[in-house]
């Protein structure tokens, strides 16, 4: 029962199921049938729409065209209203604006490459005809103002604003001469490394300006007219400024014919040239070169090359003149002092004229230094040679100093001012071994060469004790100036000790060459008594009266003859002259003493006594301290 009762209840919903299907499926039908309808509603409307959608998109189209159009039409306006401005401005000039000017140039530019990308206007062949007539007109007027504005800034320098760029040490002085000038300005250490202030060559506002109009040319390509302008306004104010300072130009064959002290003044004043030239009108000239041309480094280096070879040439011409011009001793110094001021401006020549355009320029520099440094050295040999060979026939008659000494030994001494400069040149140009060894080398040669020459001198002298005086005076000296200069320490104590032995052999051999006879006739020795004996000991009384009388006799012909003369020597240096008056002394005296103390007494008992024996002790002493004294023949005894 309970089975089929649930059987009926499924039957039931099976039923009801069925029936719901049955009207959801009526349902469906309607609404696809519905559909169907608007579907068919929609594809009518739709194409009842397309004729209207078609002619709405061609009045965009349109409308999007129309927009296209105009705002070409608005560039190529703005273009023109832009050539138009650009025109205006280059009419007027860059005298006025210059900035203005440029920003002109600038819109030319713009114009021109618009429409040489734009060639579809139909004008556009036209247009670019006359943007780029008014081009050339602008760079035209671009030059003529950098033209004009170079050449009315461009003035020489005048001296004296020169001279105020200088370091105090280097200034002239009030009398006209410089400081820095001839031999002497190589002592002044401080040149290197003291304050220059360089000239103000064009002002500085009108820098920027001119770097302005240089940027416009370049660009343009006018690159090559930029240089000549440049060139041919700079050299000449450059080379004016040099020779209002007072610089020649000088040939080879003008150095030659001119007088040493005319040569010796220009040299010294070339020295100071050289320094005012390269230490503030070239660097000056360098630092307004790197200002208008900045950015194009090249080109700076080319344009100041340019304008500065012709200055540099000039000056270094006559440096290269003096160097290969014929070498004499004189020279050596003034060849030093240029050799110094080439040192000491090499850094500055190496740094103001850098770069590739300057290289022949660097190196005439450096060319003129090493010649300088080679004629300097071939001179010391000359000197060396000629010192050696010198066969002057200047007479010393006293036997003093010879002229030769005192011109060595001083020529020595002022090498050592230049020692610092002998040693860097011996260093860079010497044979390789230690500077300071050179140095004493050459110096040793030329000292030997003097002695050399002055022993040959002295064989004039028939006297054989003026001779070996003449050599103690002048080896004395030279010792004497050794040991009083820097030569000493270069030299060394062993050189002087040597020397000073040669002076005190030559003073012994002196006095036994000029003195022995006399002592010989105021000795003893060969007087004869009257038995046939010699006198011996104190015993006088054998001694024959003439022959003492004869003795005495010769001892004053000798004596007034040694004075006469030996007074008419000298010996200039007071304290040699004072140690050999005492040597003489110290060997006559006694024995004059001794001869006078025994024989005296028998010949003052005689008659006419006073004409045999003439002089005291105290007078001979007196008589010796008149010796070297350089007196002239007719010059009465004190």
């Amino acid at each position: 029962m309970a089975v089929d009762s649930g059987m009926d209840l499924l039957s039931e919903r099976a039923v009801l199921m069925r029936e719901s299907l049955q009207k959801s499926q009526t349902i469906t039908d309607n609404v696809v049938s519905i559909l169907g309808s608007f579907d068919s509603r929609l594809s009518a409307l739709e194409s009842a729409m397309r004729p209207t959608q078609i002619r709405t998109h061609a009045i965009r189209k349109a409308h999007e065209n129309i927009d296209k159009t105009l705002k070409s039409a608005e560039v190529i306006l703005s273009q023109f209203d832009l050539l138009r401005q650009a025109e205006t401005k280059v009419l007027k000039g860059p005298h006025e604006d210059l900035e203005s000017y440029l920003e002109a140039i600038a819109q030319l530019r713009k114009v021109i490459r618009y429409f040489s990308s734009n060639k579809g206007f139909k004008n556009s062949d036209g247009v670019l005809n006359h943007a780029n007539s008014l081009l050339a007109k602008a760079q035209s007027k671009l030059e003529e103002e950098f033209k004009q504005l170079l050449v009315s800034y461009s003035k020489a320098v005048e001296p004296d604003r020169l001279f105020d760029g200088l370091p105090n040490s280097l200034r002239p002085s009030a009398d006209g001469e410089g400081n820095g000038k001839s031999h002497g300005g190589h002592h002044n250490d401080d040149s290197e490394t003291a304050a220059y202030t360089l000239p103000v060559l064009i002002p500085s506002r009108v820098l920027p300006l001119l770097h302005d109009l240089a940027q416009q040319m370049v660009q343009a390509g006018h690159q090559q007219m930029l240089l000549q302008i440049y060139r041919e306004t700079r050299t000449f104010v450059l080379e004016e400024s040099l020779r209002k300072l007072g610089v020649e130009k000088l040939s080879k064959e003008d150095v030659q014919r001119m007088q040493w002290e005319v040569l010796e003044a220009k040299i010294g004043n070339w020295i100071h040239f050289m320094r005012i030239a390269v230490k503030l009108l070239f660097a000056g000239e360098r630092q307004v070169c790197d200002q208008i041309f900045r950015g194009f480094d090249s080109l700076s280096d080319q344009c100041f090359a340019e304008v500065t070879v012709s200055s540099v040439s000039m000056l270094l011409s006559f440096g290269d003149a003096i160097a290969r011009s014929k070498r004499s001793p004189e020279k050596l110094f003034v060849l030093l002092d240029m050799y110094e001021i080439m040192r000491e401006l090499h850094t500055e020549i190496e740094t103001i004229f850098k770069g590739k355009a300057c290289l022949e320029i660097r190196n005439s520099a450096t060319g003129l230094t090493k010649r300088l440094a080679q004629t300097a050295q071939e001179t010391f040999g000359d000197f060396e040679e000629a010192v050696e060979k010198d066969a002057t026939k200047t007479a010393v008659l006293d036997g003093t100093v010879h002229p030769l000494t005192s011109y060595v030994i001083n020529y020595v001494k002022f090498l050592f001012d230049y020692q610092a400069t002998l040693k860097q040149l011996f260093s860079e140009f010497g044979n390789g071994d230690d500077s300071n060894s050179q140095l004493a080398s050459v110096t040793m040669r030329i000292m030997q060469a003097l002695q050399n020459n002055l022993e040959g001198k002295s064989k004039q002298y028939k006297d054989q004790a003026l001779t070996h005086l003449f050599l103690m005076n002048n080896i004395h000296y030279m010792v004497r100036s050794v040991r009083r200069s820097e030569a000493k320490d270069l030299l060394g104590d062993d050189w002087v000790q040597r020397h000073r032995r040669v002076v005190q052999q030559h003073a012994n051999l002196y006095k036994r060459t000029a003195w022995t006879k006399i002592l010989q006739t105021s000795s003893a020795q060969g007087l004869t008594s009257s038995g046939g004996g010699s006198v011996e000991g104190g015993n006088s009384s054998g001694v024959s009266r003439g022959l003492l009388k004869e003795r005495f006799k010769m001892f004053n012909m000798q004596f007034d003859e040694l004075h006469q003369r030996q007074s008419q020597w000298t010996v200039p240096d007071t304290e040699l002259r004072e140690s050999l008056r005492l040597a003489v002394a110290e060997v006559l005296l006694p024995a004059y003493r001794s001869f006078l103390k025994r024989f005296g007494p028998l010949v003052e008992s005689g008659k006419n006594s006073q004409r045999y024996i003439k002089y005291t002790a105290e007078d001979l002493e007196r008589l010796l301290g008149e010796l070297f004294e350089g007196k002239s023949m007719n010059e009465p005894r004190r």
